[in-house]
């Protein structure tokens, strides 16, 4: 899988619940080191769960492959001839990759657009079914940027997919009753519109955007790796996407109407189902059977439906007990880990810690060694 080979960095793996999406209640899996990613992630889910869960829908799974050609004289001319091109050149395309016309994909369609006088890009939409499909893509376009070259003597000067996958969205939205939103003695009204305004903030804010899509992204990359797929590739079209109104913006959107709190989120989700890395890791294929799942567009629903609910989770900390206080003791349990505790010691240090009023590690040990003492002086005495 990859060069220079040494051994093997393992992430921890968890399973968020209460998904509800499109109906169907799903297990999903996530790869994270971060505390409280998975907690967060089935408290949102939970909350839009009791709701009536979320409703997700894909648009079609085209990627864009992309052919650019340099040193053009004149590219309106140039561009003419490649529409009268077009047909056949989506026809080179398939050729290079049989198998994926047989399967039902293939070329779909094909663009071209000026980038500078002297640069002109092709955009080709390719259908890659259920797979992520780079390498097939790459095939295709070096294939009709070698029939550029040799019908138009024109220069490439790059053959290349893009993993800003316009063409392939994601969308989930939810429906959540003010009720369900109220805690600690705080009318749900009240929480409700706090997250309106601070989706609303994310919207006008980039500094405030990029911490509200980073929120986004820590249930989504968790489940992309999960399901064996490309986590950085996922990234850069969500970001992209964030921006493509000319601001970065917040992914998701909240607004009240009626009594309700409704989320909405969408973006770029190419990922595969079969192919790649997805054929090699063992534990991709056992959690595909967890979340039953058997299709990409399946996977892409349960994706986005976890980026709302991560991101519905965060707001709802941040404008009620803040968001510090809900990731304490996980972070504090990391902490005491890492300073030696045993699984039967773990909680005893965190209480003291929090007691205390500690966050750091030489308290941690501090604390670990007086406790152990202690208990050391406990058994003594029975004995």
């Amino acid at each position: 899988m990859i060069e220079n080979y040494i051994t093997d960095y393992s992430y921890p793996e968890g399973i968020a619940f209460h998904y509800l999406v499109n109906n169907k209640d799903y297990l999903v899996p996530m790869v994270t080191e971060e505390p409280s990613v998975i907690a967060a992630s089935s408290h949102g889910a939970s909350i839009i769960a009791k709701a009536g869960g979320f409703v997700a829908s894909t648009s079609e799974r085209l990627m864009i492959g992309q052919i650019i050609l340099e040193n053009v004289e004149d590219s309106k001319k140039l561009i003419l001839e490649i529409k009268e091109l077009t047909k056949n050149l989506l026809s080179v395309a398939d050729r290079a990759h049989p198998s994926l016309k047989r399967r039902g994909g293939g070329a779909r369609w094909l663009k071209t657009r000026i980038l500078a006088k002297d640069l002109v890009a092709i955009d080709i939409a390719i259908d890659v079914q259920e797979a992520m499909g780079a390498n097939m893509i790459n095939t295709m376009l070096e294939a009709v940027a070698k029939k550029l070259e040799e019908v138009l003597n024109q220069q490439v000067l790059m053959s290349i997919l893009s993993n800003y996958a316009t063409e392939c969205l994601a969308r989930t939205t939810c429906k959540i009753p003010f009720e369900l939103l109220s805690r600690n003695g705080i009318a749900g009204e009240i929480i409700a519109k706090k997250i309106a305004q601070a989706g609303r903030v994310a919207q006008l804010d980039t500094y405030r955007a990029a911490t509200h899509n980073k929120g986004i992204m820590n249930g989504i990359d968790a489940v992309v790796m999960a399901s064996g797929n490309d986590w950085r590739a996922i990234e850069s079209g969500a970001h992209a996407y964030a921006a493509r109104n000319g601001q970065y913006r917040g992914l998701s959107t909240w607004k009240l109407s009626g009594g309700y709190l409704i989320g909405e989120l969408e973006l770029p989700l190419p990922v595969g189902f079969v192919g790649g890395s997805i054929g090699i890791v063992p534990l991709v294929s056992i959690n595909q059977k967890l979340m039953k799942i058997t299709s990409a567009r399946e996977l892409e629903s349960i994706i986005v439906s976890v980026g709302l609910a991560q991101n519905l989770a965060a707001l709802l900390a941040l404008v009620s007990e803040g968001i510090q206080k809900g990731h304490m003791r996980l972070q504090l349990k990391s902490l005491v880990i890492a300073a030696g505790a045993d699984a039967t010691e773990e909680d005893a240090i965190v209480d003291r810690m929090l007691q205390e009023g500690k966050r750091d590690a030489d308290s941690a040990k501090k604390i670990l060694r007086d406790y152990r003492k202690r208990d050391k002086n406990d058994r003594s005495q029975l004995e």
